[in-house]
């Protein structure tokens, strides 16, 4: 039995359900609801090129899925990524050969020089990359903590002087403070594909009005009243916490600003109600993954990414 590759059916629930279906099965370790997959689709930026692709086998069900575009906030252009799930039940049909091809070829035609993929740290994912022309480079952990437990370290009696804690929702009259907070943090980001993005209007709509942005429990820390430091916090509106983004802008690094502003964000997360904490870790961050060690992470996969040279000039096979 063969896989189709269609488009996602942005207009259809039960397609969107389909994809939340396979993401949550092959990666458990990510917040994924339906109305998320139909905003990446309606908030993507046009110079994204972005498309979910899916698989399809011959009796109507999903196999796979995948998300394929081009990184435009980086300066170095052609720069395309593919990130693609198959469902664990139906592996063998060759669902991820083809939403591979597919992919490419879309990147090819969308003057894609490279192509960047997160592939699981197995020998089987990692054969499968392999073999498609890919090669390893950084690696990146998850890590899950269970909020229900106990030990979730406490917020300081006194914070220091001139540090006060705000939620993002504080912000909501106006969000540009935490738009320059999280570009400038964003330049310190350890990835393969270099991000720098000025675009305010297209922050507020892919990042600000996401879905699963929870603004109540996205923590900022304020430093003499100018953002110091922030945590984002996402969240599936059920049990599921998620720590999107962390960062520290470089004059108030070494203050452990980082660790309050996630203190504050995961005994509020419990507070209301979520069991399970997210987070991820670049494995050569090793200052915050001494911060999520210290509030009893653990590592529970790894993945790493994978490059390969498009081929120029013809669609890739």
């Amino acid at each position: 039995m063969t896989a189709t590759i269609r488009d996602l059916r942005p207009n259809d629930p039960d397609d969107a359900e389909s994809v939340v279906r396979v993401r949550r099965s092959a990666l458990p370790f990510m917040i994924c609801t339906a109305s998320g997959v139909a905003f990446e689709l309606a908030s993507a930026h046009p110079d994204k090129r972005y498309r979910i692709l899916v698989a399809e086998t011959g009796d109507g069900r999903v196999a796979g899925t995948a998300q394929v575009g081009i990184a435009y906030t980086s300066p170095e252009p052609g720069q395309g990524f593919v990130n693609a799930y198959v469902d664990p039940d139906l592996r063998g049909l060759g669902a991820g050969r083809a939403l591979l091809r597919a992919a490419e070829e879309h990147l090819a035609a969308e003057g894609g020089t490279d192509s960047y993929a997160w592939v699981l740290d197995e020998p089987a994912h990692r054969a499968f990359a392999e073999r498609a022309g890919y090669r390893a480079s950084r690696s990146a952990h998850f890590l899950r903590r269970d909020l229900a437990g106990a030990g979730l370290p406490a917020l300081p009696r006194d914070l220091p002087a001139g540090v006060e804690l705000r939620p993002g929702s504080a912000f909501t009259a106006d969000p540009r403070p935490l738009f320059e907070a999280d570009a400038a943090a964003s330049l310190d980001e350890p990835g393969d594909v270099v991000t720098e993005f000025d675009d305010y209007e297209d922050w507020l709509r892919h990042t600000w009005n996401h879905p699963y942005l929870d603004r109540g429990l996205t923590t900022v820390v304020l430093v003499d009243g100018e953002v110091a430091a922030f945590t984002a916090a996402h969240t599936d509106g059920v049990t599921r916490y998620s720590s999107a983004m962390t960062g520290t802008l470089r004059a108030f690094r070494g203050r452990g600003l980082a660790r309050l502003a996630k203190s504050d964000s995961l005994l509020r997360a419990r507070a209301a109600g979520y069991t399970e904490a997210f987070t991820g870790n670049d494995t050569g961050n090793a200052p915050m993954l001494a911060v999520n060690t210290w509030f009893g992470y653990e590592i529970c996969a790894t993945e790493t990414r994978f490059t390969k040279r498009l081929p120029r000039g013809e669609n890739p096979r």
